[in-house]
């Protein structure tokens, strides 16, 4: 089906003018024309339904989320509508797959569709661009993952703080060679967990390299961190714990150790990010808890309150993590004598 997206590309102008033409904006005779030829082309046409409840003040934002089969995701999602419904406004939501194209498809189909606001995980740190939104004058909050350059409201997570607390955690409790699954290079998340861990594993003087060895990039899905556990187990000194950068590579590198006959809590595991089986599996696993459902419930709050018309300055909200700590982080098993 073809986007607005498309059409713009095929009359050579922007999805802003697209979105002009069909809605009654000011465009030149030449360019509608353009545009209406390349949408009959493609067999674009307006959502008319959308575009009366426009007319009616219907109020719909969009969410954009990676992957909500992640229950971190979910529980997010939850509290943005939730918000949102007490505000009177509804929630379209979106997966972008980690995709900056996906994502940027989306990011037109809100432009079109004239939504109150967007509420944006974003893909990329450096690619995602928000910048058509803000120039329209578009609420956007983002939420989790903040990009670099956004000039736009953000709720977040002390990620860099929790990544150091688990460490720590783990060289507290006796293990000497910790690795860690870190997300996929680009984004904040991955990238501030990542200097959490680095941070923490260099005080307790472990050199570059070591960190370097010891360090694997998996894609926030469970079969990521699948991959990279076995990596790290092959290495010629093994190590003895690791810091899972999220909750469903945690559970892919659990299925890893299982594999390989290796079972915690002699060699530590520690997510960063809760699960809701985390205390059943055995032994329980320690965790991150990320404050996922007050991340979606404070953006949809700031983002109600640009649909309102709030004059305020731009707020950044950062939510801090907590500790689970459980047995799958005991300690490791006693070196022969």
């Amino acid at each position: 089906m073809a986007t607005i997206s498309d059409v713009a590309r095929a009359a050579g102008v922007s999805p802003a003018t697209v979105s002009r033409v069909f809605n009654g904006g000011r465009v030149t005779a030449e360019r509608a024309e353009r545009v209406r030829k390349a949408a009959a082309v493609l067999g674009f046409s307006p959502n008319r339904v959308a575009r009366s409840l426009r007319t009616q003040r219907a109020s719909v934002i969009g969410l954009l989320v990676p992957d909500v089969e992640d229950p971190f995701f979910a529980s997010l999602a939850r509290g943005v509508e939730d918000t949102a419904l007490r505000g009177s406004l509804s929630v379209v939501l979106c997966n972008t797959d980690d995709d900056v194209e996906k994502e940027r498809r989306y990011l037109d189909v809100a432009l079109a569709e004239q939504m109150a606001g967007v509420i944006v995980a974003a893909a990329s740190r450096t690619r995602t661009d928000l910048s058509g939104l803000v120039a329209r004058g578009m609420p956007v909050v983002a939420v989790d993952r903040r990009p670099r350059a956004a000039e736009v409201d953000a709720v977040t997570v002390d990620d860099r703080h929790g990544a150091e607390d688990a460490t720590v955690h783990l060289l507290e409790r006796g293990y000497e060679r910790v690795a860690c699954i870190a997300g996929p290079a680009g984004t904040s998340t991955s990238e501030d967990r990542l200097a959490g861990y680095r941070s923490a594993m260099r005080d307790a003087g472990t050199s570059d390299e070591q960190i370097h060895d010891r360090t694997r990039h998996g894609d926030f899905r469970v079969e990521g961190g699948h991959a990279a556990m076995r990596e790290l187990l092959a290495l010629p000194e093994r190590p003895d714990a690791v810091f899972v950068a999220n909750n469903l590579m945690a559970l892919g590198a659990l299925q890893a150790l299982r594999e390989a006959d290796v079972e915690p809590p002699a060699f530590g595991v520690l997510s960063f990010g809760d699960l809701p089986w985390a205390s059943l599996v055995r032994p329980p696993l320690t965790t991150v808890q990320l404050p996922s459902y007050d991340l979606g419930a404070s953006a949809a709050e700031l983002l109600q309150d640009r649909v309102a018309g709030s004059g305020k300055p731009l707020q950044t909200v950062v939510l801090r993590t907590v500790l689970r700590v459980r047995d799958s982080t005991r300690g490791p098993a006693p070196r022969p004598a």
